[in-house]
């Protein structure tokens, strides 16, 4: 059976609908970087996504090839997650959708290292003819965090959010996100599939010690 970063690794993918604080590790992720409404048409955020499953694909399906991928393990591509920031804004105004950065992101599996992500861009690149340059190898160390199980819609994020920043100041904790340190969202539904209010969205935010 193929390993599953949702069911293996819950403390990260399925916390519960109370906020909770946990450590997240070191990880490799595929990565796209860009800004504006994410919802437009042919949004810069659109095209990202496309872009991750391709490379996340070519990976995952490597196995079917000659390049062998040394610790390869047949995976569950893992969901889609995001960083969100607005320049010189503490806090995510959903009404500025015009005004957001992202980063979006797919974890990779310890296994893929530098030299195999290389590979799979420039497979991705000659099989579907397309330019893939935006795709980087990403680590990320994401460290103390508050996270929640949100469940609704994205715009209704923010009353999650305030339950969150109540529970780290009942803690001892602050918030902490900065230039480096950023909203995180991962994606456990599909939108194009699921009503808005049944949506299931981790939201984690960066947190230090008072």
């Amino acid at each position: 059976m193929a390993f599953d970063f949702k069911k293996e690794y819950k403390e990260f993918y399925m916390p519960a609908r109370k906020p909770s604080i946990v450590t997240v590790p070191k990880m490799n992720y595929l990565a796209v970087r860009g800004g504006g409404n994410p919802n437009a048409e042919n949004s810069e955020y659109k095209n990202s996504i496309g872009l991750l499953y391709s490379i996340a694909f070519t990976i995952k399906m490597s196995y079917k090839g000659a390049h062998k991928i040394d610790g390869y393990f047949e995976f569950v591509v893992p969901p889609l997650e995001g960083f969100w920031w607005q320049d010189n804004a503490a806090a995510i105004d959903n009404a500025d959708k015009n005004g957001f950065n992202f980063v979006s992101l797919i974890r990779l599996p310890d296994f893929v290292a530098k030299n195999d992500f290389d590979w799979a861009v420039q497979e991705s690149t000659k099989k579907k003819k397309q330019d893939f340059s935006k795709v980087e190898f990403l680590t990320y160390d994401e460290g103390v965090c508050v996270q929640c199980m949100h469940i609704g819609s994205y715009d209704d994020e923010p009353k999650t959010i305030a339950l969150m920043h109540e529970y780290i100041s009942a803690n001892g904790y602050e918030l902490d996100i900065n230039e480096r340190r950023y909203h995180h969202e991962i994606y456990l539904s599909d939108p194009r599939k699921c009503a808005a209010e049944k949506l299931k969205t981790v939201v984690r935010h960066p947190i230090k010690k008072i």
